[in-house]
């Protein structure tokens, strides 16, 4: 990841992409009747994604707390 501006705002926008397409896979999924467990699997996977450009736009502004997962 570049350490520049537009590095960072590159990396975040990807990161923000995979989050809306997760939550889009979650719902289609859950919308189809997929079975409960993918439909789960989806779900932490979009809120996982979520967690993480929250954690990421954080720490690109330098608000960050000292706690790491």
């Amino acid at each position: 990841m570049k350490r520049t501006i537009q590095g960072l705002a590159e990396a975040g926008d990807q990161l923000i992409q995979q989050a809306i397409d997760a939550t889009r896979k979650y719902h289609e999924a859950k919308d189809m009747g997929a079975p409960a467990a993918e439909v789960q699997r989806l779900k932490l996977l979009a809120d996982s994604l979520y967690q993480a450009v929250t954690e990421f736009q954080l720490k690109s502004r330098g608000e960050a707390g000292d706690t790491h997962h």
